[in-house]
Formats: C-alpha cells, structure tokens, sequence
C-alpha cells in the first residue's frame, strides 16, 4: 500500500511550498501530500531557492509576503533559474495590485488569502496540466524537427518546416514537383533533398539552369546532338535526361524555356522518350524531373508564353519556399552555418557574430535571400579584425539606388517604410563602428531619439566604443 501512494506521488509531481507561517505551511503539505504530491517546504526564500537547486521541483507555490527576500524578488530568482516553472503566489485580500505585478514578473497564477484547501487544489492541477501540455508540444516540436531535417537545409521556422514536410511525403513517388520562390532561397537544396530522400538516391542527380544556356543550345543540351546536326557537331552527344536516366534532373528557371523545347519537354514527361537533335531513334529514359521558377507561371499562362498542359503536368507537387524576410527565425543558424563554412574554408578562426549584428542581418529584408545572406556573412568574415563578427563588418547592400527596384519604384520589394527607416539607422551605426553619438550625427537625431530607435529594433544600448 505504501508502495502504491509512494508511486502516486511520483507520477502527481513535485512541489515546492515556501510560506513563513508554520500552520499554513504544514496544512498544504498534509492536502496536497494526501492529493499525490511530493512535497517541499521553506520558511523563507533563500532556503526556497536552495531546495529548488537541490530537487527536481515541478511547481512553486510561494507567499508574496516574506521574511528577508520578499516572495516578488524570490519570483524573480526562481525565473532566473527556470523560466519555465509555474510558479503560484499567494497574498492576502487587500494585495490584489501586488499580485498582478507578480503576473507580470512571470508568475502562472495567484490565490488570494483566505482560500480554500480545495481551491487550491484546483490551481495546482490546472497549472501542471498547462506545464504537461507544454512540455508535449516541445517534445512534439523537437521530434518534428529531428523528422523534418537534412543537412545543409535550416529549417527552424515552421514555413520550412512545412516545406520538408512536403519533401518527406513526396521524395519516395515519382511525382514531378514544381518548386517556387525568389531567386536565392534555396531552391536547388531542396531538389537535391527530393533526390536524396527518393528510391533514385544511387542515381544520378543533374542540374541544368535554362537561363544560363543560350536559347538555341538548350535543346540540345537537354536532348543531346547526333553527329552533323549542326555546325560543329563532328561527334553525337548525350543530354541531360540521357545522362540522368534512373535518377533525377532539376531544370531551374523552367519559366524561361522557349516554346519549341516546351514541347519536346511535355512529351518526355507524357511517354518518356524523344529524339536526339538531328537524329532519328527514339531513346526511352527513366527520369525524375524537378522544375523550379522564381517566375508567376500562371501569368504566363495568361501571356501565352508558356504552355497550358506543360504547367499541369509539371506542377504536380507545387512546393512553395517563403522568402528570407517572412522566415528570419532561420537567420541565426543560418549565419551559424556560413560561419562555420568560412572557419573551415578560409582557415580563419571565427568564433561567432555579436548580438548587435547578429540583429541587423534579422532586421534586413534580404532581398537576394539566402544566397545574399551567404555573401554577406563570407564577406564580413573576410574582413573581420577580430574573433567574432561586429556590426561595422556587416557591408548591406542598403544604398539609395536600390530604391527602384521596388513597386512603383519607391521601396524594395517586400520592404516598409519602417524596415527602410530601421535598415539606415544600422548603417548609419555600421559606418560610424558602434559609436552610438556619431551615429545620431550622422542620422539627424538626438541620442535619445536614435536609443529609442536602437531598442524597437532589438539593439541594446551598451554606451559608446571608443573614439
């Protein structure tokens, strides 16, 4: 029997009670002891904190009125050393204000004095069922994030989450997939990803960019050539989906295909098989095709520039990546990443990046996406006179003539008038190396006009480097 409540305790928790008054003390040890709980109590704080050091504690349930540190302070300690214990406080009738300003400092709930035994069972429950919620949904999350990963693709926010989502249920078909997004954002990544998740993983992986390859060649680099199709064809050669036969062949920018090859294109994907340019046997192949566009190919639909029954038979698996700027929780591993890169490339050793730069690559809108975040992080490691990455290493390509680019010809693309304002007080904080003083010359504005803008863009005031 013993046995029994002793493993009752085990699975309610564990709960730390500090409350100086010996009576009350003793009666929530016995009701919530009688209720399953392990219990552990304290007369003041000090003690309350070293028991929590020493114990693995579930809840705190603390009054707010202390000898020596008050309960307020001892909730602030305790949220120092975990901020995610559920800490309830207790006080009396009159101290509704100070009880708010615990909720303020971190507290779950409070109770006020006098309450209930079975009140306070009530309280305790609900906020560890809370904390068992939560610490589901971060195992569930963590365990997402083991599920949904490949190595060099950084997927902490859940836009790229949802999309190797995609990549995990769609890699082993054979479907044709069409990914889209801006140029930069890493679209061959995810192709090779599909590729190396498919049952073709052993097999080739080809990638053939259309813009790169003048339009007369295309064809033929994609079909291959036969010997005399052409001026300077002395002997035959295979294409792209010869080469690729039995793996996979990414065709970046498949906006930009000239018609006739879009119809040589739409017959590969219907019967797998064509001609050589300039021959006559049909060559079957085995190939997975992956497109990208960084283009609306419904409006060129719309223009007649593309072919209707190509974009359906293309865009079998649409998969969709955001923009850098709509997913900038991915920013920091990111700069972690090309970091390390550059540390094991150049043989520079860079240790890391300060949390002032580390803030003004998050609040840039990066719109070269992650291929211009890669340039900008290999460049600062490149001219780095120190250890670690400061904010005048940071060079954003921020300057005035990069105004038209944007609707209308105003602002960037994707980009506010509050993100243009926020991205000129970083580089006027870049050019004048961290001095904050200059930095408000250079701008116009007061020092306490530029700390109050430093602080809505998530840059601390650590006062003035040295002239």
């Amino acid at each position: 029997m013993k046995e029994t409540l002793q493993q009752a305790k085990q699975v309610r928790g564990s709960i730390l009670i500090v409350e100086d008054e010996a009576k009350m003390r003793r009666l929530l040890e016995l009701n919530l002891g009688e209720d399953g709980f392990t219990t552990h109590s304290a007369e003041d704080a000090e003690t309350g904190l070293k028991l929590l050091r020493d114990n693995p504690i579930d809840l705190v349930l603390t009054d707010l009125k202390l000898p020596g540190m008050n309960g307020l302070e001892f909730l602030q300690a305790v949220k120092r050393q975990n901020a995610a214990l559920p800490v309830i406080v207790m006080t009396a009738f009159g101290s509704v204000e100070t009880a708010v300003e615990a909720m303020k400092a971190g507290a779950s709930d409070y109770v006020l004095k006098p309450f209930s035994l079975a009140e306070m069972r009530i309280v305790v429950h609900k906020e560890l069922d809370v904390r068992n919620l939560r610490e589901e949904n971060r195992t569930l999350r963590e365990a997402l994030g083991k599920r949904y990963s490949h190595p060099n693709i950084v997927a902490r926010s859940p836009k790229m989450q949802e999309v190797l989502a995609t990549v995990e249920r769609v890699a082993p078909t054979n479907a044709t997939v069409l990914l889209g997004g801006e140029s930069g954002v890493g679209k061959d990544l995810i192709a090779r990803a599909i590729h190396e998740k498919s049952r073709r993983a052993s097999g080739p992986f080809l990638k053939i960019n259309s813009t790169a390859i003048p339009e007369n060649l295309l064809e033929s680099e994609l079909f291959g050539f036969e010997k005399g199709a052409f001026t300077g064809a002395v002997a035959s050669k295979p294409g792209k989906f010869e080469l690729a036969d039995k793996g996979t062949l990414f065709l970046d920018e498949i906006g930009d295909v000239p018609p006739a090859t879009q119809v040589k294109l739409l017959r590969v994907l219907q019967e797998r098989e064509f001609e050589r340019l300039g021959g006559t046997k049909t060559v079957k192949v085995d190939v997975r095709l992956i497109a990208a566009t960084n283009k609306d190919l419904r409006q060129a639909l719309e223009q007649g520039t593309f072919r209707e029954d190509l974009y359906y038979r293309l865009n079998v698996v649409p998969i969709d990546i955001a923009p850098l700027r709509e997913r900038r929780e991915d920013i920091p591993d990111l700069v972690k990443l090309f970091i390390s890169r550059c540390d094991a490339e150049s043989g520079k050793a860079i240790e890391g990046i300060t949390a002032p730069a580390l803030q003004m690559l998050v609040n840039y809108h990066w719109p070269g996406n992650v291929r211009e975040l890669q340039n900008i992080v290999e460049r600062a490691c490149a001219l780095s006179k120190g250890s670690r990455l400061e904010v005048e290493d940071i060079h954003l390509d921020i300057r005035p003539g990069k105004l038209g680019n944007g609707e209308g010809g105003f602002l960037p693309a994707g980009m506010t008038l509050e993100q243009w304002e926020d991205e000129m007080v970083q580089e006027a904080l870049r050019r004048a190396h961290g001095n904050k003083s200059q930095a408000a010359r250079l701008l116009g504005l007061s020092r306490n006009a530029l700390r109050y803008r430093l602080s809505k863009i998530g840059i601390t005031d650590e006062g003035d480097k040295a002239e």
